[in-house]
């Protein structure tokens, strides 16, 4: 692992990036401490990807009533306040 201050790094970009397409890891310091670490890409740690509907198998199948079914009366009625604290704004 080679390592280059920042100054030699700004002059020397292009060669740098060159040596880590290949396969090297330099690192960059300042005042001889270590600062940054220019790898190759696919030894970088990327982050998964997000995919939409990719846990749909772990949750199982939701039944529509879930959603579509009336709510019980009091859990209706704490929705519409009636359960409301003092100085909660309630009514």
């Amino acid at each position: 692992m080679a390592t280059v201050t920042v100054e030699k790094a700004g002059s020397n970009l292009s060669d740098l990036i060159t040596r880590a397409a290949a396969g090297e890891e330099i690192v960059i310091s300042r005042d001889n401490e270590p600062v940054a670490k220019l790898v190759p890409i696919a030894a970088a740690e990327l982050k998964p990807v997000r995919r939409p509907g990719a846990l749909k198998d772990l949750l199982g199948k939701i039944p529509d009533s879930f959603f579509f079914d009336p709510l019980p009366d009091d859990e209706l009625e704490a929705w519409e306040g009636k359960y409301s604290f003092p100085g909660d704004n309630g009514q």
